[in-house]
């Protein structure tokens, strides 16, 4: 998504001009992101980009590195509003102290940051600027207004994760909308055009098939995440023999013990191995009591995102963490 947009401020900076660059391309600066935080907008971008420099070539270097490996990586900006301020000291005292120095040198910034929690960035940062940097692989707005002075924000170098929504139910329009909300892109998949429209589904993509046999034409990428929410669960057959075919990171299907037996024995007489049935969890989501479709699609979004963090972070990275809250 970044590569064009990265190799074109290499290029000015490598040039020692100044990078042509707009909302458009990192859209945290956006108006939509003004209206969020009124120190982000176009303007800040165009005097953070001002102040780049070839001291800051290894940053971007690193970025177009990342996005060639397939890093879950991101790029960060340090937006510095009130200089005195930022250099003061106010730590709160319901957080970890950061020494006596605030912001490094009052200056913005650009830097990387990956899920390894490696920083590049022109400048050595403070112990609290490096607090905020790793914050970064959060997301935007994680701390990023803690500390008076300046602000924070990000964009991820690594295209979302995508689910596919295999029917076009209630549920999967709740699940579609929580899904976008914590960095999944959606697939809306199904026959009948009535209920896959924009008014159910506004930031998902629509797949409208002439037919559920239609189905098997469609391909995943490799470690996508699947949900069966057929509607009325018609369709779950052709929705979990898809599921088999293809090389799912995460794949499960609403519905009870009694049907999802109904649905595996038509699986199996169809040539579904029971190592392929085993790999669709059911039933999918969380289990806290979940009822309703909203419920529900919490149930299964927060599954998906303990999937994702699992997927992440080795068993020793979440231990640490879970150490660092207090959990363990």
């Amino acid at each position: 998504m970044y590569r064009e947009v990265i190799c074109r401020i290499l290029s000015a900076l490598e040039s020692g001009e100044v990078p042509d660059v707009s909302p458009d391309d990192f859209r945290c600066f956006s108006e939509e992101g003004l209206s969020a935080n009124p120190h982000l907008g176009p303007n800040a971008l165009r005097w953070m980009a001002a102040s780049w420099s070839k001291a800051d070539i290894p940053t971007f270097e690193r970025a177009l590195e990342a996005i060639e490996n397939g890093e879950m990586a991101w790029l960060g900006f340090k937006i510095v509003y009130d200089e005195p301020a930022a250099l003061a000291n106010n730590d709160i005292g319901v957080m970890k102290k950061f020494g006596d120095v605030g912001s490094a040198d009052a200056s913005d910034m650009v830097f990387f940051c990956n899920d390894a929690k490696e920083v590049v960035c022109s400048r050595k940062p403070s112990d609290r600027d490096y607090f905020q940097m790793k914050d970064a692989t959060r997301g935007p707005g994680m701390h990023a207004d803690q500390f008076a002075g300046l602000t924070w924000a990000s964009v991820a170098l690594f295209d979302s994760p995508a689910v596919w929504l295999l029917g076009a139910s209630d549920l999967a329009s709740e699940v579609a909308a929580l899904a976008d909300h914590v960095g999944f892109k959606a697939f809306v998949v199904d026959d009948d055009a009535a209920y896959l429209t924009e008014e159910r589904f506004p930031t998902a993509v629509h797949v409208l098939l002439e037919s559920w046999d239609d189905l098997a034409e469609l391909r995943a990428r490799r470690g996508d995440y699947a949900c069966v929410l057929t509607m009325g669960h018609v369709h779950d057959v052709e929705a979990c023999l898809w599921i088999a075919g293809q090389n799912m990171h995460y794949a499960g299907m609403l519905g009870c013990a009694g049907k999802n037996s109904e649905v595996y024995a038509r699986c199996k007489d169809a040539g579904m191995t029971d190592d392929q049935w085993k790999a669709i969890k059911r039933p999918i989501g969380l289990a806290f009591g979940a009822k309703t479709p909203a419920e529900l699609a919490i149930a299964i979004v927060g599954e998906m995102v303990d999937t994702r963090y699992k997927q992440r972070y080795s068993e020793e990275e979440r231990a640490r963490h879970d150490r660092d809250l207090g959990r363990i």
